[in-house]
């Protein structure tokens, strides 16, 4: 499966005017939202810090016995503390700064919250990937400083993505390209020595960890973010606008999910479950608001069935986001989701359940019996519209009595009313909230609408004589779902593909260095065969050929033929080369694998999408002296984390690891560490 990325044979990679990797990035670009992350770079840096003090501090607490310097520690961790907290609001500020992702277009809407993107740190992959190459593949690393370039190059672009479907396109294929160096350079059975430093993107906190589980997962948090800002971003006075809004919502919700189902252990707090859920939902409500945009840009005319729907639709906005912020209430997501988030979900909570009622209101309140009037089918929607009518009262009946009809209506009036007083108050609570004036017109424009329909119609008696009005059934014509982000449609050609097909060249399988085998083909008879793919391996050898007698076995894989590379040629290509050189001496490069069970010794734990966890221990040796082979219990038991598809998850490892088709190997994983630990003081500024 891994070869279908692949082409055939290697081919050198386009570059068009030296600008490859520009497709998609713009580090130049001083807009407000590149100012912003240069913000949370230089936030993230003194948290850091202020971490770092923290962490002293409370050592020195620990090990301290004089009283008074145990005072001044205490001392200095309380103002410590009380930075962090300033820090903390700080970059709460920052994420709730929606205005900067909004469209420009002056617009009469609440604004969406987008995510912002995680910042990293430099990563050198030089030194360590020339030294596994010569190592493992037995060749010489130099030869491949262009595709390590490229590789750093790649990582580099995706700091500073785009925010357009190309900016997409590039972390998807570093992501994809990640997969593929995965495989080739990290065994599972050692540490490579590379550091990946990301920083929170809501507590700004750092963390660190030497494998890829950290780097992929990031791109992705980084992937799902960049679609939040694109659907922000699109103009929502237009159909085609919110059409593009409700798909990057749906599409952020997606890669967000496919993080929390694939990446299970991330020790960073924005991307654990229980977050990631959160923020799904959060995506799939956005979503849900945008459809409600879209059914009422063209206008919402004064119509039975009209504004049945969009009280119902206006219903739904408002249960998802109920829904939501009841979520950002629990514990653990209460104490990192930024305050200001949890309010504003509670405000568009109440602010849509206040247009269910006031359409419905007026609905009830306008509706006039007309000749020719489809009372049946007014009936039926007018049931539906309540899971139960209120007492005494009837669908046919409420809609044939003038009376009734206007007192249940403004009883929707009233309770709209109190919903947009919550609403308005929760947006008065939080500090940043205040702040943002579109939101202040629009709930007090509300607010104000509904009041002045309530005074029309309000009578003396209307304390006496009003019911408590019905919850408005939420219904929507379009139902969000996520969307799973689509790997395979996006061809990406591995760098180091020179090394040969990742189904055999892989990190997981171990080989000899490459033999030279000196023979001749005796009257046209090469003395073997060649079976399998790319690439091609010796078959049926004679033992008494010139070949087998030259060092040639059964079983060895052809890597060149008269310095010709062979790993990406088919059978028939090099048996045409090998007899091209007729009776001549022929000097032919094979390498042997030495245990082609070594990729699947390894303590390992699997993960199939859809399916529940299952994690497996196998570790096997084999007795040298019987020949047999014998399961030991291990002492030390390291935990571990890998994903996989039905397909594969009966096997312990894979030498697949690729986005696109499931796949990856296990990978040891570590108990949740401090985050503040193996730091360096450089940052990335976006």
């Amino acid at each position: 499966m891994t070869d279908a990325l692949l082409p055939a044979a290697p081919q050198p990679l386009e570059k068009e005017n030296d600008g490859y990797f520009r497709k998609g990035c713009n580090p130049l670009a001083q807009t407000g939202r590149s100012k912003l992350q240069n913000q949370r770079a230089a936030l993230n840096q003194q948290i850091l810090k202020a971490v770092r003090m923290r962490t002293g501090a409370e050592n020195l607490l620990k090990v301290a016995t004089n009283p008074k310097v145990r005072e001044q520690v205490r001392l200095e961790l309380s103002f410590v503390n009380s930075d962090l907290q300033m820090l903390k609001e700080e970059l709460e500020g920052l994420n709730i700064s929606v205005g900067v992702y909004q469209n420009t277009e002056e617009a009469f809407t609440i604004p969406l919250i987008p995510l912002g993107l995680k910042e990293t740190k430099d990563v050198d992959f030089s030194v360590v990937l020339k030294d596994f190459i010569l190592e493992h593949y037995s060749e010489d690393g130099y030869l491949y400083e262009d595709e390590i370039a490229d590789l750093m190059d790649l990582r580099q672009a995706c700091r500073t993505p785009s925010r357009d479907e190309a900016g997409v396109e590039l972390l998807m294929t570093y992501f994809i390209q990640l997969g593929f160096v995965e495989s080739r350079f990290f065994p599972p059975t050692r540490q490579m020595g590379l550091l990946f430093t990301w920083y929170d993107s809501l507590t700004g906190v750092p963390v660190s960890q030497q494998n890829l589980l950290l780097e992929k997962a990031s791109v992705l948090f980084n992937t799902g973010a960049l679609y939040t800002q694109i659907g922000t971003r699109c103009d929502r006075q237009t159909q085609a606008g919110l059409e593009s809004a409700i798909d990057a919502f749906q599409r952020a919700a997606g890669v967000l999910n496919y993080l929390k189902e694939t990446f299970t252990h991330t020790p960073s707090y924005d991307m654990s479950p229980a977050m990631l859920s959160v923020l799904v939902k959060m995506m799939l409500a956005q979503a849900q608001e945008s459809v409600f945009e879209k059914i009422s840009l063209p206008g919402i005319r004064n119509e039975f069935f009209m504004l049945v729907k969009v009280a119902q639709e206006a219903a739904k906005v408002g249960e998802v986001y109920q829904q939501l912020h009841a979520a950002m209430s629990q514990v653990p997501v209460k104490e990192n989701i930024p305050y200001s988030w949890a309010s504003l979900a509670c405000v568009k909570g109440h602010h849509y359940s206040a247009l269910a009622h006031y359409f419905t209101a007026i609905l009830l309140i306008d509706h006039q019996v007309k000749p020719g009037t489809d009372l049946d089918h007014q009936e039926k929607c007018l049931s539906q519209l309540y899971d139960r009518m209120p007492e005494g009262l009837t669908p046919l009946a409420t809609l044939k009595n003038d009376q009734q009809r206007r007192q249940l209506g403004k009883s929707h009036l009233r309770r709209a009313m109190t919903h947009h007083e919550e609403s308005v108050r929760e947006a008065s609570l939080c500090k940043k909230l205040r702040s943002i004036e579109v939101l202040q017109k629009v709930l007090c424009a509300a607010q104000e609408r509904s009041r002045l329909t309530y005074a029309q119609h309000q009578e003396d008696d209307d304390l006496l004589n009003l019911i408590d009005a019905p919850s408005v059934v939420a219904k929507t014509e379009q139902e969000v779902d996520i969307i799973l982000p689509q790997f395979s449609k996006l061809t990406v050609t591995d760098f180091f593909q020179k090394l040969g097909p990742l189904s055999v060249f892989s990190a997981n399988k171990r080989w000899t260095p490459p033999r030279s085998i000196r023979f001749t083909a005796e009257e046209g008879d090469l003395g073997f065969t060649l079976r399998g793919n790319a690439p091609v391996q010796v078959h049926f050898l004679d033992p008494y050929c010139s070949a087998s007698v030259a060092g040639a076995r059964e079983g060895d894989y052809i890597v060149s033929i008269q310095l010709v590379d062979c790993k990406w040629l088919t059978v028939s290509e090099v048996m045409k080369l090998l007899k091209s050189f007729g009776e001549d001496e022929i000097e032919m490069k094979v390498v042997s694998l030495l245990d082609s069970t070594s990729s699947m010794h390894n303590k390992s734990a699997t993960y199939s999408v859809g399916m529940q966890k299952t994690y497996s221990m196998i570790c096997l040796a084999i007795d040298d002296d019987d020949k047999t082979d014998k399961t030991k219990k291990i002492s030390k038991k390291l935990s571990f984390l890998s994903w996989g598809t039905n397909k594969n998850r009966q096997k312990s490892a894979s030498t697949l690891c690729l986005p696109s088709v499931g796949v990856a190997r296990p990978q040891v994983k570590k108990k949740l560490p401090s985050p503040f630990s193996l730091l360096n003081s450089d940052s990335s500024l976006y």
